[in-house]
This record gives C-alpha cells, sequence and structure tokens, in this order.
C-alpha cells in the first residue's frame, strides 16, 4: 500500500470508529477527516472545494430553503389541519390515509421537518381516538423513509450516490429513473406496516412507557443528526398568497428537472433564489432554513470518498469484494452488495455508507462486465433502509425519543421490513435495470 492509500485508511478507520463510539456529532468527526486528509496532502484544496460545491449539496441547500419556505407560509400546517379532521371522521383508518399523504410529501421533501410536524399530530389524534400513539408513531417514520426512496430528491442518500457516482464516471440519474424499484418498495412496506406492525406493537403494549414528549429540541443519538427541531416544530399562520407563490415555484424547480431542462441543483437553486428575491421567504430566514450539520456531515464524506478514489483505496477494496464474489453471477453480486450496504447503513450514517459503498459498486460492476446502474440503485435503497435500529436515521430517532418505544421494538418490526424490502429491490431492479 502507498503513503496515501494508509492515510486515508487510517482516517476512515477513525472516523467510523469516533462515529460508532458516538461521543461527537458525525458532521464534526467528518469535517475533522477531511482537515486531515488536507493536511497531509492526500487531498488538494481543490478536491476539498469542489466536495463543498458538489450538485449535491448544492441540491440538498436549496431543497432545504424551498421546505423552509413552505412551513413559513403555513402550507404544511394547513395540509396537516385538513388530515387532522379527515382522521375524525374515519377514524383509525383515516391515521393510515393521512400516513399516505405525510409519505406523499417526503417523496419531495427531506423527511425531517415532515416527521416533527407530523408526529405530535399523530400522537395526538391516536390518544383521541383511545389508542397508543405507538402503533404510528414508527410507521410514520418508515413510510417517510420508503417514499424518500421513490426519488432522486428524496432522500440526500439518493443525491449523494449520484454524486459520488459521477466522480466515478458515471451518467447522472434523472430524477424518477429510480421511482420503479422505489415505489414497489414503498407499497409492500406500506402494506406491511399496515397489517402487521400494529400487531407486532400490540403483543407488547402491556410494557407500555407512553409519557408525556418533552419539547422537540436540538438532539444527537448516534449518529441521527436530527439538528433544531425546534426550527420546523413551531406553528404557523396560514399565508395564502405566500404559500401558493412557494408550491409554485417549488413544482416547477421539480418539472424542469424531471423534464430535463436543468439539473435539479440548478433548478432547485434558481428557486431558492427567486423565493428570496419575490420576498417569500426573507434572506435571513432563508439562511435559518438550512441544515447546516447534514450539508457539512456530506460535504466531510464526499471528501474521504474523493481521497479513496484518488488513493486507489476504492480500487482495493473493490478488488478484495471481488474476489469474494468471484465466479457468482451478477445476480448474487448484487444481493452481496446489497446486504453489506443494508448492514453498514444500521451502522452508521448514510452519507457514509454512500461514499463508501459507491465507488465499489461501480467497480464490481466494470469487473463482472456489466452495467454499474442495478448496484448503484441497489446502493441507494439499502443505505435508506435502516429500520431495524431508532439511531439508523433521523426520523426513528425522532418517535423513538417522543413514544418512548424500546429499543427491541425497532428491530421487531423493522428487521422484518428489512428483509422484506430487501426482497423486493432486487426483484425491481432486475426487471427495470437490466445487468
Amino acid at each position: 500500500m502507498t503513503i496515501d492509500q494508509i492515510l486515508t485508511l487510517l482516517v476512515l478507520v477513525g472516523v467510523v470508529g469516533v462515529m460508532i463510539w458516538d461521543r461527537l456529532r458525525a458532521d464534526v468527526v467528518a469535517l475533522a477527516g477531511a482537515a486531515i486528509l488536507l493536511m497531509t496532502g492526500v487531498v488538494r484544496p481543490v478536491d476539498v472545494q469542489g466536495a463543498f460545491a458538489s450538485p449535491a449539496i448544492i441540491a440538498l441547500a436549496s431543497l432545504f430553503v424551498i421546505a423552509y419556505a413552505l412551513e413559513l407560509s403555513g402550507l404544511l400546517d394547513r395540509a396537516i389541519e385538513l388530515g387532522v379532521g379527515l382522521c375524525r371522521r374515519l377514524g383509525a383508518k383515516g391515521v393510515w390515509l393521512l400516513l399516505s399523504m405525510i409519505g406523499g410529501l417526503s417523496c419531495f421533501l427531506n423527511s425531517t421537518p415532515i416527521v416533527v410536524l407530523g408526529a405530535p399530530v399523530i400522537r395526538d389524534i391516536a390518544r383521541t381516538l383511545g389508542q397508543s400513539p405507538k402503533r404510528y408513531l414508527m410507521p410514520l417514520s418508515y413510510i417517510t423513509v420508503l417514499t424518500g426512496c421513490c426519488t432522486l430528491i428524496g432522500t440526500s442518500t439518493n443525491l449523494l450516490v449520484d454524486d459520488m457516482a459521477s466522480i466515478a464516471g458515471q451518467a447522472r440519474f434523472g430524477i424518477f429513473e429510480i421511482t420503479p424499484v422505489g415505489l414497489p418498495i414503498a407499497l409492500v412496506g406500506g402494506l406491511y406496516l399496515y397489517f402487521v406492525s400494529g400487531r407486532l406493537l400490540r403483543a407488547h403494549e402491556g410494557d407500555e412507557r407512553d409519557r408525556e414528549p418533552g419539547p422537540l429540541e436540538p438532539i444527537h443519538i448516534g449518529n441521527a443528526q436530527v439538528g433544531d427541531a425546534t426550527l420546523f416544530a413551531q406553528k404557523r399562520p396560514f399565508q395564502p398568497l405566500k404559500a401558493a407563490m412557494a408550491f409554485a415555484i417549488f413544482a416547477g424547480a421539480i418539472a424542469l428537472a424531471a423534464f430535463g431542462v436543468a439539473p435539479i441543483a440548478a433548478t432547485a437553486l434558481s428557486g431558492a433564489v427567486l423565493l428570496i428575491l419575490l420576498r417569500v421567504i426573507s434572506a435571513d430566514e432563508a439562511y435559518g432554513g438550512l441544515r447546516p450539520e447534514i450539508l457539512i456531515l456530506i460535504a466531510g464524506m464526499v471528501v474521504i470518498g474523493i481521497a479513496m478514489e484518488s488513493s486507489g483505496l476504492a480500487g482495493e477494496a473493490s478488488e478484495f469484494l471481488i474476489s469474494s464474489v468471484h465466479g457468482l453471477s451478477p445476480l448474487v453480486a448484487l444481493i452481496v452488495l446489497y446486504f453489506a450496504t443494508m448492514v453498514l447503513t444500521e451502522l452508521l450514517s448514510n452519507a457514509t455508507v454512500a461514499v463508501l459503498v459507491t465507488p465499489v459498486a461501480v467497480a464490481l460492476a466494470d469487473s463482472l462486465g456489466v452495467s454499474p446502474r442495478p448496484f448503484l440503485v441497489g446502493v441507494m435503497m439499502a443505505a435508506s433502509a435502516a429500520f431495524a435500529t431508532p439511531f439508523g436515521y433521523q426520523t426513528n430517532v425522532i418517535v423513538y425519543q417522543m413514544a418512548g418505544y424500546r429499543y427491541m421494538d425497532f428491530v421487531r418490526v423493522g428487521l422484518p421490513l428489512n428483509l422484506l424490502t430487501a426482497t423486493v429491490a432486487i426483484l425491481a431492479i432486475q426487471a427495470f435495470f437490466p445487468f
């Protein structure tokens, strides 16, 4: 191994180890790793600059601003109020309909503010109906994760995999290119939650630990960075004109990207700037709506990913994986990669896993002489499939804190969901992304 490879490996092991140790924020750890690589000359300043200005960072930051504009206009609060009225008429079925509507938002907006807004509403509705909020809050988190897999912008993981694949020389994904895979996963996962999750949780309601939740404060449990949750928890007055303008700009940004007029990074940035120019949201409010802890975490991990690629460490890891699946079919290799990614996602942040696995996925496909597309889609889906622990995804942390779940509640409901969604994902990838 070269000096650069050894240094990159040491930084990578250190970053992952500190994240597992869980005494420092994940974004700070990733940034420290990037700084060490910069100081030792493994990466150049231009590489660091490129990481912080990557299309994934620009798109995410801009979408955060647009989402916050929608929130400030009162549009999301108004939509939830309408859902509450529906639940009061339809009872428990109305709650599941509301969960589906919230999941629909998560196809295009970051799931964390959606869950922060929706969780107290779902909790109060459940109590009004005389049911335990535990039956609905975990499905709320899982549904937003599942629907986030339906589009390229539904989760930061998808954007980051797309970004890392582009660095490796692959064509960028379209905004709805992964929908044929993500939609079946969301539908099957949603049906599982509707028919099965209630029974699994009801069997353990004798050990109820419901408690009045405290205020949603900035929290950091495990590697799930929730950030300033209070930013999204305030009730906003409905402002019809601002709401209409914010929604029109949001829909326009999505439509322009979907029809290939411009990349999502360009359309989202233009939309965010237009919101400020039209005074739908002030510049100070726009800065307040950013999620810097997520952006910094992703940028820091992109720098580490660049170091892995440029030093040849990614190639060494790829060769190891390739030798382990030598002689096996591309389908078996995809299954191995998918489950390895899924296990890593339960232990590390989604951004970390995306950076680690994406270059390996490309190299693995090249070694097998097949298209990298199925492997990249597999990484996107598996890196979001964090259902078996309360700390694998930030929305899990929110409901874990609010409802007083036990750790094993997530294992009991989430582990079968992991296996079910993995099966559906592999079948759908085969159908829509041939080798």
